[in-house]
């Protein structure tokens, strides 16, 4: 009996003993190769989309990724370290997909220490507020390694081909984090700056003869792409090689110009277009020597018929709660209900073009809508407010002097009238009378994709551009609002391969406490509705009051009747009920709170632990009462 004891308990033993390096080797193994990682969060946050592994998988060079964060500035931010965590678990993710391409180096720039001066010296932006006033730096840098040197060694002695960076990774935008540490893999994988072509009718390139420099949305434009100018008259084809088309002001475009736009688009191209039903910078004579007339509106009718879309030139859009203020000729200044500050409410949180951005100017503004019975889909990026009217573009050419004017008779819609949108669908072609030409396209073969915004103006430098003379002379430009920024992450956004467009934002890792923040809404509400019962009772006594009021004299001054000290004393009692009810609310919500807490606490220290123990107990009671048996 003894023997087998000893032999059953030998086994056992070796058992465990093996069960350890199997769990010890397991955890190597899924540390090093991601073996055995299972993702179960509800919204799939560990997991990389299929955009960011085709990006990862197909790296090119050898690249080496620097995560900078200040961990002992940040001892006293764990929202901030909990973030950290997170950025780096995905950057650790893509390395393990990169099949040696990536070498991720987390490194702490201390203050006063050369890992700090190589954050300052890349771009990274530091914020305030860390330990002791420490500055926290958070952002990410990118470089190139040459062909020759493999990721996973050393490589500090080679000098990087390209550079770039993450400045600061913000936690408002986790949401596109994914988005934006792929973006910046694609960039450093590209051999050269993306082609974008554009197609405009007004001088955004400005006019080198007369000294005239380019619109500033194009110098910044410039320094991220080789921005290539098209002549709509001789175009009959758009190169593959163009990664994003800019088509602006299109007035009267030839039908082959059309034609290679519409080819454009259904093969795959990505375009933006911006027409405006009263374009301000258009400077071509509203009557021309042979008396025709130009109304200064952009249009693509054929083509917007084709994607499903509706767009008048003649309507333009008001909205007097976002009026820009302006200067008038008299030096007056008026609120001016066509030209628009669009805010953080008006841009679209859940795009990647217009998530960060805080305010963009536009002026004199058409709409967009999808025609009834489409199939196409339409997403807005800017939109008025509900408090907005459509009104003739003539009107608004006539008030220029006086905008004031628009303001009479104004009637709301109650509608948000979309400014700018993305449009997805199968297009159709606009051109099916030459399907018998070679290499014609009939159908997108997949979702084609289009962006319309319904204005011009806002691409130039009077609505977004501040001047000002430096010390030296020189004149020097500030932003006033993010219409450059807005034109830069469309066109970044667009000229991505078609892998990086498909990454799209994820939720949110933080996940607030529902049915506490319920029910704090829910005595928000009970108390403001006691506030506003307050101000109405403490409103209505005033005016009592100042009825009761005797008339002063300059002998006898200002002296309380019995009527005025019976109605101050019902009020202070009015007064003090009412605060008592709502501490009583107070007390409520409090107790509702803290009765969630316990029950929280009650099932995570007591229920959970004791189901466990009892459930082991159980177990162990039914192997020893088998084992008495056999024996």
């Amino acid at each position: 009996m003894k023997r087998i004891h000893f032999r059953r308990r030998t086994v056992l033993l070796a058992a465990l003993a093996l069960l350890a390096v199997l769990f010890v080797v397991i955890v190597l193994a899924s540390s090093r190769w991601r073996m055995g990682r299972i993702d179960l969060t509800s919204d799939q946050l560990y997991t990389l989309t299929p955009g960011t592994v085709h990006i990862v998988e197909g790296l090119h060079a050898p690249l080496r990724l620097t995560l900078y964060f200040s961990s002992h500035a940040t001892r006293d931010l764990p929202q901030l370290r909990s973030y950290e965590q997170r950025v780096a678990e995905m950057l650790q993710e893509m390395v393990a997909r990169a099949h040696g391409r990536l070498r991720l180096q987390i490194v702490d720039p201390v203050p006063y220490s050369d890992d700090e001066t190589s954050a300052e010296g890349y771009g990274l932006s530091p914020i305030n507020g860390g330990t002791n006033g420490e500055r926290v730096f958070f952002g990410l840098v990118g470089s190139t390694l040459p062909s020759n040197v493999d990721a996973d060694s050393d490589g500090e002695e080679h000098l990087p081909k390209n550079v770039q960076a993450i400045p600061l990774f913000d936690p408002s935008r986790e949401t596109f984090l994914e988005y934006d540490i792929a973006k910046l893999l694609y960039e450093l994988d590209q051999p050269s700056k993306p082609h974008i072509g554009v197609i405009s009718s007004l001088p955004v390139q400005g006019n080198p003869v007369i000294g005239e420099e380019p619109w500033t949305v194009m110098r910044q434009l410039a320094q991220q792409f080789d921005v290539r100018t098209l002549d709509p008259s001789r175009l009959t084809r758009i190169d593959g090689d163009i990664k994003a088309l800019l088509v602006i002001h299109p007035k009267h475009l030839p039908a082959d110009a059309l034609y290679a736009i519409d080819q454009y688009v259904l093969g795959g191209g990505h375009l933006v277009v911006f027409v405006d039903p009263v374009a301000e910078m258009d400077n071509t004579p509203f009557i021309d020597s042979n008396g025709v007339t130009d109304d200064h509106n952009s249009n693509l009718p054929r083509l917007f018929q084709a994607w499903g879309v509706q767009y008048d030139p003649q309507k333009v859009v008001l909205d007097r709660s976002r009026a820009l203020r302006i200067e008038l000729a008299d030096n007056s200044s008026s609120s001016h209900p066509a030209m628009l500050g669009l805010g953080q409410q008006e841009l679209n949180h859940d795009d990647v073009t217009t998530a960060s951005l805080q305010r963009v100017n536009v002026s004199s503004v058409g709409y967009f809508d999808l025609a009834p019975g489409t199939a196409s889909r339409l997403q807005p990026l800017m939109q008025s407010t509900t408090d907005a009217e459509v009104v003739s573009s003539q009107r608004v050419r006539e008030s220029l002097n006086n905008p004031a004017e628009l303001l009479d008779n104004y009637k709301p819609d109650n509608t948000h009238y979309v400014i700018a949108a993305r449009v997805r669908g199968q297009f159709p072609s606009a051109f099916p009378e030459r399907s018998n030409e070679k290499g014609y396209v009939g159908q997108a073969t997949g979702n084609a994709e289009v962006i319309l915004v319904g204005d011009t103006d806002l691409l130039s430098d009077r609505l977004w551009v501040s001047y000002a003379q430096s010390l030296l002379g020189q004149p020097q430009l500030s932003a006033i609002a993010n219409n450059g920024d807005l034109i830069t992450n469309i066109a970044d956004n667009l000229s991505g391969s078609s892998a990086l467009l498909s990454i799209h934002g994820r939720v949110s890792s933080q996940r607030p406490f529902t049915r506490v923040l319920a029910l704090q809404s829910a005595a928000d509400q009970k108390f403001l509705a006691k506030k506003q019962e307050l101000q109405r009772e403490l409103a209505v006594t005033r005016t009592r009051l100042s009825e009761l009021q005797p008339a002063k004299t300059a002998s006898h001054g200002d002296s309380a009747s019995p009527e005025q000290r019976a109605e101050i004393e019902q009020f202070l009692q009015r007064q003090l009920a009412i605060n008592k009810e709502l501490r009583d609310v107070q007390h409520q919500f409090n107790a509702e709170i803290d009765a969630l807490g316990l029950r929280l606490k009650f099932i995570n220290i007591v229920l959970i632990p004791v189901l466990v123990v009892m459930v082991g107990l159980l177990y162990g009671w039914r192997r020893s009462h088998r084992n008495r048996r056999r024996l």
